[in-house]
């Protein structure tokens, strides 16, 4: 929320002139590519095509192109990169991580349009305030502050007009663009994570299914109290419009300054929170978005945000990643395969080699929860784990992607350990995990 705030922009609502920005965007593409190449034949060098793709100038050019678009257009590049780049190509990764979620802002009239199908047209006569300019805008839609006459004080979600509408041709689009390019290994089959992708912007998109997801998180954390939730205002809710009693805690990334003890009790809770959800709970929230996580420096609670991407696990799964997870612990070999066998890491077809790789990544990402205090400040984790990830790029061709649901959970715990990171978190992991499962 502290970034600038982009120029307002009317949101593309019709197929063709969605269809008909990717393609301007495709040609854009395309010309900076040859002119690229152009300048460097001229020196002499040799560009390889994916170079000519993908320079800074066009990876501006795609994020600024998708922030305009919004909705899925915006949000796809995101849902395919889940994966953590062991098998796309590192550029594509780059690239893609690039997507902003500071997307441009809708005009007043259109606000105004949103809210008056949802309400009426004399929507405002209820509020004493409503602030036009948006706390934050992302792909679905946008946040405002406002206060009811009656004195409530709301944070009131908007969603783009014609965000649902556009889903899955934006699905397709996008994703045709990417394997237009060559950014997708031809032998990846990227139809499951498609089709998912597109159901999880379905749900996204239905702002009254987020509140009830919202309702159900609240029953499961109970009367925690190291943490709050908003609560829905029912009354005022709609499939396009979420309205939520406003909370005002700050980042909680820019609590890297308290004192150490502050920090770990923050980045602890985190885990745990995070652990229940996949361990005991089955209902995860997998939108690793640090502005999920507001933290109010004069109660100490942890406040948490947006469950549009909240995912209610099988049971099956959950039996399979504890399987995993205990494996990882044993730091056995032969019960790591068979348990990554099970979650839909590897298969049978994979040679040794790969299998091996698999292995080894799976070792590293569980090393926090093998050691009695991991200092995530300083720690060569993730240089490691490149290593090995660049190798399995090198044998792409034998590897597949993890069932859908498991990189969602991909997303959401890279993204805590990335906030970890940011905190300098230095914790007991094994208590944690102790605390969190039993």
């Amino acid at each position: 929320m502290g970034e600038r705030m982009r120029p307002e922009r009317s949101i593309p609502r019709s197929r063709i002139s969605r269809i008909g920005k990717l393609g301007q965007l495709a040609g854009g593409l395309a010309l900076c590519a040859i002119s690229q190449g152009t300048r460097q034949l001229l020196r002499g060098e040799r560009p390889s095509a994916s170079d000519l793709l993908l320079t800074p100038a066009n990876a501006r050019r795609l994020s600024d192109r998708l922030s305009e678009l919004r909705g899925a257009a915006m949000k796809v590049g995101q849902l395919i990169s889940m994966d953590s780049g062991q098998l796309l190509p590192e550029s594509v990764s780059e690239l893609l991580s690039g997507l902003r979620e500071n997307a441009h802002p809708m005009p007043i009239g259109e606000i105004n349009q949103v809210l008056s199908a949802a309400w009426g047209p004399e929507w405002s006569d209820a509020f004493g305030r409503f602030h036009f300019t948006p706390l934050a805008s992302a792909s679905i839609g946008q946040v405002h502050e406002a206060e009811l006459k009656s004195g409530e004080h709301l944070a009131i979600k908007i969603q783009y007009p014609g965000v649902r509408q556009s889903i899955d041709s934006d699905v397709d689009n996008v994703a045709q663009l990417l394997k237009l390019f060559k950014q997708i290994p031809d032998h990846l089959d990227f139809k499951p994570i498609l089709a998912e992708a597109k159901r999880q912007l379905h749900e996204e998109a239905d702002y009254c299914l987020e509140a009830r997801w919202l309702e159900r998180y609240a029953q499961r954390l109970g009367d925690d109290a190291r943490f709050k939730l908003p609560s829905v205002y029912r009354e005022w809710t709609r499939e396009t419009v979420l309205c939520m009693s406003y909370l005002d805690g700050g980042p909680i990334e820019r609590q890297a300054g308290l004192p150490a003890e502050e920090r770990n009790r923050i980045a602890a809770q985190l885990l745990e929170l995070a652990l229940k959800e996949v361990f005991r709970w089955r209902l995860v929230q997998t939108d690793p978005n640090f502005s999920n996580y507001r933290y109010d420096t004069r109660t100490g609670q942890i406040q948490l945000l947006d469950f549009g991407a909240t995912r209610e696990y099988p049971e099956a799964r959950r039996q399979a990643l504890k399987q995993l997870l205990q494996a990882c612990l044993e730091d056995s070999e032969a019960a790591i395969v068979d348990a990554a066998g099970a979650v839909g890491y590897i298969g049978d077809e994979d040679p040794q080699a790969y299998r091996h790789q698999v292995v080894t990544l799976l070792r590293m990402v569980s090393e926090p929860l093998r050691q009695t205090r991991y200092d995530f400040a300083h720690t060569d984790l993730v240089p490691r784990m490149s290593e090995v990830l660049i190798g399995m790029r090198l044998q792409a061709s034998y590897g597949s992607l993890p069932p859908a649901d498991v990189l969602f959970l991909h997303r959401k715990l890279g993204g805590l350990y990335l906030l970890l990171t940011r905190l300098k978190a230095d914790l007991n992991v094994q208590e944690i995990l102790t605390r969190a499962l039993f």
